[in-house]
């Protein structure tokens, strides 16, 4: 059965109480370590992103994603879901009369994995297919469970109390949701899609080591032809390009967020060439390290990391 879509004075009740919620350009921490209330006053052209595994809901504004030949559009009527940490090319619209204005909730996967496992006892499971990335519309149950949550945000007591259980609803219908099938499938990760979610969670923890096709096929027990094929068929991408992208996000995380210079960062990456990080670095980002670290701290108001977290600060 289809859900109705959201009503449009929900959606502007939603935008008014962001605007406060995200007073300044960039990400406005919360109560909640795991929310992020995002604002972007101007239009972000094409750029690579990272995402850790989330939510990010859109109340005003777009954003477009593009992975191998598909694109993800995530705005006031879709939103964006991601289940394993998925390189891509990310474009934003946004303008300071009309601010992109989002939630990004970084996923909690003991609260995730507690509600499937609930589902599972009441038998609501839905065959679907794992994903790694999926757009998804935006429906009116949802879209309430996102009104009371940024309501209760705006009271600091109610943030504090009410807020993780209103993140629960959320993450509720997600995965219930359209594509929460895939979703769920994605993260409760059987067959082939697991042993890439495990090797994925590998190079994050360690990235800064030297890792080869071989070590990480062995990873996934599978054969290096079969490794390579399954793992571009969920991140649209080969091990070693999704190595290097890992760390060059990484790199660039560090220079932004702890001021480092890009010769500690080439070295805190797992690069030896300080001249190949440069070169592979500007391939990814269009610019040199200093020019694309100086461009991002001018761009957005960046916070302090949160533990674990690979995103960045365009998302």
């Amino acid at each position: 059965m289809k859900h109705k879509h959201q009503d449009p004075g929900a959606r502007q009740r939603m935008v008014a109480l962001l605007e406060n919620l995200a007073p300044l350009e960039g990400y406005n921490l919360t109560v909640l370590p795991d929310v992020r209330f995002l604002r972007s006053n101007r239009p972000l052209s094409r750029t690579p992103v990272l995402y850790d595994p989330g939510v990010v809901i859109v109340c005003q504004g777009r954003k477009r994603g593009f992975l191998g030949e598909t694109v993800y559009v995530y705005d006031a009527q879709h939103y964006l879901a991601v289940s394993v940490p998925v390189p891509f090319s990310m474009e934003t619209e946004a303008s300071e009369a009309k601010p992109l204005l989002a939630i990004y909730f970084r996923l909690d996967f003991k609260v995730a994995a507690d509600l499937m496992l609930q589902l599972d006892e009441r038998d609501a499971r839905v065959p679907a297919e794992p994903r790694g990335m999926m757009s998804t519309p935006l429906d009116a149950k949802l879209s309430a469970s996102v009104l009371r949550f940024l309501e209760a945000m705006s009271v600091p007591l109610e943030a504090e109390l009410l807020g993780p259980a209103l993140v629960r609803e959320i993450y509720f219908h997600v995965l219930t949701g359209e594509q929460g099938g895939s979703m769920r499938a994605a993260l409760t990760a059987q067959g082939q899609f697991a042993r890439i979610a495990r090797v994925i969670r590998k190079i994050h923890a360690c990235y800064r080591e030297p890792l080869d096709i071989g070590q990480l096929a062995l990873e996934a027990n599978m054969s290096v032809p079969s490794f390579h094929s399954h793992f571009k068929a969920v991140t649209r991408t080969s091990p070693m390009q999704y190595l290097k992208s890992t760390r060059l996000h990484q790199a660039r995380l560090l220079m932004v967020r702890n001021e480092v210079t890009a010769a500690h960062a080439c070295v805190q990456v797992g690069y030896e060439s300080a001249s190949q990080f440069s070169r592979e670095f500007k391939r990814l980002f269009g610019r040199s390290p200093v020019e694309e670290a100086e461009r991002m701290r001018k761009s957005f108001a960046v916070p302090p990391p949160a533990p674990g977290t690979v995103f960045v600060a365009s998302h």
